[in-house]
């Protein structure tokens, strides 16, 4: 069984460094991207306060295509450049968005979702998936936020 709380008095860029380590022990070993996807997803719903979705979308044959994911159903699959998924994916850069209603081309998949942060994950250059957090509160994540899910990106790029 794993278990991870992390301590509530933690800085962001304390509690980013830990759930890099929870995320490195739950995926060390595992093969499967998917499952690792899950156990990752899971994890960022457990410790980021206040996100009503956190998990992945996958890119797959040109486009981004729904993968392991905590929160209410959400779109099947978005093309590159549309919405902040699709942003994040054709960029290859974090798009921290503090009100999705003024996002040019939102999709709303969740109408409770008000905040977002998609952070690109590299392997070799390339983008392989996207990690979505939303919120639905306004300008929940920040700099920190976004500086800590890169960094997070990076360490399981390999593991996903």
């Amino acid at each position: 069984m794993f278990d991870f709380r992390p301590d509530p008095a933690l800085g962001k860029p304390a509690l980013y460094r830990e759930l890099v380590g929870a995320a490195e022990a739950l995926t060390q070993g595992e093969p499967d991207a998917v499952a690792n996807m899950a156990n990752v997803a899971a994890l960022l719903w457990q410790v980021l306060p206040d996100c009503n979705w956190t998990g992945f979308y996958r890119m797959v044959a040109g486009e981004l295509v729904l993968g392991p994911f905590m929160g209410r159903p959400a779109c099947l699959r978005i093309a590159l450049g549309q919405g902040v998924c699709g942003t994040a994916a054709a960029t290859a850069k974090s798009q921290l968005v503090a009100d999705v209603h003024a996002f040019p081309g939102h999709i709303a998949c969740d109408a409770q979702s008000r905040s977002e942060l998609v952070v690109p994950v590299l392997r070799d250059g390339q983008v392989i998936a996207v990690i979505d957090c939303d919120s639905p509160h306004l300008a929940r994540f920040d700099a920190e936020d976004q500086a800590g899910l890169e960094e997070f990106a990076r360490a399981i790029a390999d593991r996903i």
